[in-house]
């Protein structure tokens, strides 16, 4: 049975005994805050990205199995969407520096498919008889698609790892 601190211990430490073992958890809690993504607002954008890479591969799927031979170079962008939205909700889940990179690739090549997916679809619509998660910059998914990769890179910039100590 342990003593209960009095009022006079409150706030007062004492150092570890020699041989004593020390306990790593609160150098552990001392670690910068931005070395994960995954926390705070990093969670919404991690849910967000996970709901998209549900409905992008439930879509794709479903064009691709019942009417590929109408658009199929849209339902494979699609595909490709859902691969991507994939590939961001994992990475953006993990931490480390190898997950980091793998995130703002697969952000910046989520960016860069809306816009040109976008335009694509824009400027030719007989490639694109049909939409994709991409067409039109995302407005069958209300833009979220173009603003998703912005709001990420942003998060990630400021998440960023700190610079390796030489």
């Amino acid at each position: 049975m342990t003593a209960k601190p009095s009022h006079e211990d409150i706030g007062t430490t004492a150092a570890p005994a020699a041989g004593a073992p020390v306990d790593a958890a609160p150098a552990a809690a001392l670690a910068p805050a931005n070395d994960t993504r995954n926390t705070g607002p990093g969670r919404l954008l991690i849910a967000v990205y996970a709901v998209f890479a549900i409905s992008a591969t439930a879509r794709a799927g479903f064009q691709i199995l019942t009417k590929f031979s109408e658009a199929p170079l849209a339902y494979l962008l699609s595909a490709f969407a859902a691969v991507v939205y994939l590939v961001a909700t994992v990475s953006l889940a993990k931490s480390g520096r190898t997950w980091f990179k793998v995130s703002v690739a697969a952000v910046l090549v989520e960016l860069v498919g809306v816009l040109v997916v976008g335009a694509l679809s824009l400027f030719d619509s007989v490639n694109f008889p049909h939409e994709t998660v991409w067409s039109l910059f995302g407005r069958g998914y209300a833009f979220i698609p173009l603003l998703l990769p912005i709001l990420g890179l942003i998060w990630l910039y400021r998440r960023r790892p700190a610079p390796k100590k030489a």
